[in-house]
C-alpha cells in the first residue's frame, strides 16, 4: 500500500520538535555565537508553524476523516499511532503559531541572559511535548508526551536560577505537576487493565460501538470494565483538572507562571493549560461519549465540571482584584478564564443539551490564548523595560511605551469581555449555552460578575501604566524594540479580527473541530481502516 505524503507530515511537528530540541545543545558545542542559536531556534518554531498549517489545511480543506500515521509501520492497536482530526489539528496550528511569535520576541527580551542555548533547547521540548499530547492517539504515549511537556516548563520557570522566587515556584511546580501525572499514570493502568488496549480510537469502540480491532477484539467479557473505566475517568479528569489549575487545583499557577520569564508565562497561561483541556475534551466527549454504561461517571463530571469552574471563575476574578505584581494579576486571570471554558465543558456533558456549550469552550480557548499571550508579553515589555513588576514601579510607562499599552489595553479589554473584541463574543456564546439549558440566573450572575471584576482589575493596570505620575525618573525609557512590538500587535489585531469575524470563525472553524471532537464513530472508523490495511484484511 503506498501511503500518502500529507500522514507523515502530520507526525512531523511532536518529532522533529523534539529532534530540534536536542540537536541545539550539540550545535552549541560548536558554534559559540549567540546569534546562531537565535535564528536556529526561530527558524525551527516557524518551520513547525508551516509544518502544523500544513496538518490544518489538510483536515479542513483536503482530507474528509481524521489522519492516522502509524509509527514504525506498528497498526493500532499494537503500535503507538498519531490521530488527527480538526480538534487537534485546530489547537496544533495555535501552539505553533503563539510558539514562534514567543520566540521572536524572547531574541530581544532574553538578550541580558546567559546559556540561552538551554532556554531554547527548553523551549523546543515544550512545544514538541505539547503538540505530542494534541496529536497522539495512545493514551500511554500521551503520558510520555504530558512528561516531555511537563520537565520542560519546570526548566524554563527555574531558568533564572539565581532568583530565589524562580527556584521556589519552580519546585512547587514540579511537585504538583509530578503528582498530577502520577495520578494519570495510575489511570492509565486502570484504562489498560480494563480494556487490554492503549490506543484511544480502539479504547472508544469497546466502550461505545460494535467494531472491532485486530488483537484485542471487543467489548470485553467480565463486567468489571465499567468500574475500571469509571476509575480511569475520574483519575484522568483530576489529573487534567491540576495541570489545567481548575479550582481547587489551581493554587500552583499563581506562582509558576509569574516566576518564568514572560514569553514562557504566555506560554504557559496561553497554551499548557489549553493542552489540559484539550485532554478533558478528547477523553470525555470523543472516546467515552457514546458509552452507555458510564453514563452515572459522565453526569456526575457535568455537574462537578460545572461547580469547579464556577468557583475557578470566582476565586480567579476576587484575586485579580487585589494583586500588585503585574505578572500575578495576570495569571489570576487565567484560573478565572479556566473557569468559564470548565463550565462550558460541563453544561455541554449535561443530559440532553446542545453542543454549544463546547462550541463556546473551544473558542474561548482560542480566545483566551490569543489575549492571555498578549498580555503577558506586554508586561514582559514593561518589565525589560523598567525592571520591575510592581505597578507602583510602572506608573507613567506607558506614556513612554504607547504601541505596547495600547496593545496591553486591547488584551485587557478583550479579556473583560468588551465588545466587540474576541472574548466577548465567546462567553456571548458561553451565555447562549446555559439560556438553552434552563440554567439562567446563578450562572449569568457568575459570568456578569466576573467580568465586571476583571475588567476593574484591568483597569487598574491601564490606570498605573497611562494615567499615574511615574515614582522615579522614566524619561530614559523607550518604546520596545520592533522584535517585541510585531508580536504584540499581531496578537493584538487577531483579538479584533477574531471579534469581528466570530460568526465566520465559528461557522467554519470552531464548529467544525466541535463537531470532530463529538464524532466517535468517525475516529474509530479512521483507526480502524488504517488497521484493517496494514492488517491485510481490505483497504478502507
Amino acid at each position: 500500500m503506498q501511503i500518502p505524503l500529507w500522514p507523515h507530515i502530520a507526525a512531523l511537528p511532536p518529532l522533529l520538535g523534539v529532534a530540534l530540541a536536542f540537536a541545539l545543545p550539540l550545535l552549541s558545542l560548536v558554534i559559540k555565537e549567540r546569534r546562531v542559536w537565535e535564528c536556529y531556534a526561530v527558524a525551527s518554531t516557524f518551520v513547525l508553524f508551516v509544518l502544523c498549517s500544513s496538518v490544518f489545511y489538510v483536515q479542513f480543506f483536503i482530507s474528509a476523516t481524521p489522519t492516522v500515521y502509524a509509527f514504525g509501520g506498528w497498526p493500532p492497536p499494537v503500535g503507538i499511532v498519531y490521530e488527527v482530526d480538526k480538534l487537534n489539528a485546530l489547537l496544533g496550528l495555535l501552539v505553533s503559531g503563539v510558539v514562534f511569535l514567543a520566540t521572536v520576541y524572547s531574541v530581544r527580551y532574553m538578550e541580558k541572559d546567559d546559556g540561552v542555548e538551554w532556554y531554547y533547547t527548553l523551549l523546543l521540548g515544550f512545544e514538541a511535548g505539547m503538540l505530542g499530547c494534541l496529536f497522539t492517539g495512545d493514551f500511554f504515549n500521551l503520558f510520555v508526551m504530558l512528561e516531555v511537556m511537563s520537565v520542560s516548563a519546570y526548566g524554563l520557570v527555574a531558568f533564572r536560577r539565581d532568583s530565589h522566587e524562580a527556584v521556589e515556584a519552580a519546585v512547587k511546580y514540579a511537585i504538583i505537576g509530578s503528582l498530577a501525572t502520577t495520578l494519570y499514570f495510575i489511570a492509565v493502568a486502570f484504562g489498560y487493565g480494563s480494556f487490554g488496549t492503549l490506543n484511544m480510537a480502539d479504547l472508544a469502540a469497546k466502550t461505545s460501538t460494535s467494531i472491532v480491532f485486530p488483537v484485542t477484539g471487543g467489548t470485553p467479557s467480565h463486567s468489571g470494565w465499567v468500574l475500571g473505566a469509571g476509575v480511569f475517568l475520574a483519575l484522568m479528569f483530576w489529573a487534567f483538572a491540576m495541570k489545567a489549575a481548575i479550582a481547587p487545583n489551581h493554587f500552583w499557577l499563581p506562582d509558576a507562571h509569574p516566576a518564568a520569564p514572560s514569553p514562557i508565562s504566555a506560554l504557559l497561561s496561553g497554551l499548557m493549560v489549553k493542552v489540559s483541556l484539550y485532554v478533558i475534551i478528547r477523553f470525555t466527549f470523543t472516546l467515552f461519549g457514546g458509552a452507555v454504561a458510564l453514563s452515572l461517571t459522565l453526569n456526575s463530571l457535568h455537574i462537578i465540571a460545572l461547580v469547579l469552574g464556577s468557583a475557578s471563575a470566582l476565586i480567579g476574578a476576587f484575586m485579580l482584584m487585589v494583586q500588585r505584581d503585574i505578572k500575578r494579576l495576570i495569571a489570576y486571570g487565567t484560573i478565572l478564564n479556566v473557569g468559564y471554558i470548565t463550565m462550558g465543558l460541563g453544561i455541554s456533558l449535561m443530559p440532553g443539551t446542545t453542543l454549544t456549550g463546547l462550541t463556546a469552550a473551544v473558542f474561548h480557548i482560542i480566545n483566551h490564548a490569543v489575549a492571555k499571550a498578549l498580555l503577558f508579553l506586554c508586561a514582559g515589555a514593561f518589565i525589560h523595560a523598567v525592571g520591575a513588576r510592581n505597578l507602583d514601579d510602572l506608573a507613567g510607562v506607558g506614556k513612554q511605551m504607547p504601541w505596547t499599552a495600547a496593545a496591553f489595553t486591547i488584551g485587557a479589554l478583550a479579556l473583560s469581555g468588551i465588545p466587540p473584541l474576541n472574548c466577548f463574543m465567546s462567553k456571548l456564546l458561553l451565555l447562549q449555552a446555559f439560556l438553552e439549558a434552563g440554567w439562567v440566573a446563578p450562572v449569568i450572575a457568575i459570568i456578569i460578575l466576573t467580568s465586571a471584576l476583571s475588567l476593574l482589575g484591568y483597569l487598574k493596570v491601564v490606570y498605573n501604566v497611562y494615567m499615574r505620575s511615574p515614582a522615579t525618573d522614566i524619561s530614559n525609557i523607550k518604546e520596545a524594540p520592533a522584535s517585541m512590538l510585531i508580536p504584540m500587535l499581531i496578537l493584538a489585531t487577531l483579538c479584533i479580527v477574531l471579534g469581528i469575524t466570530a460568526p465566520l470563525v465559528v461557522d467554519k472553524v470552531v464548529e467544525p473541530a466541535v463537531l470532530s471532537a463529538v464524532d466517535l464513530q468517525g475516529y474509530v472508523e479512521a483507526a480502524q481502516n488504517f488497521a484493517s490495511v496494514l492488517y491485510g484484511g481490505g483497504a478502507p
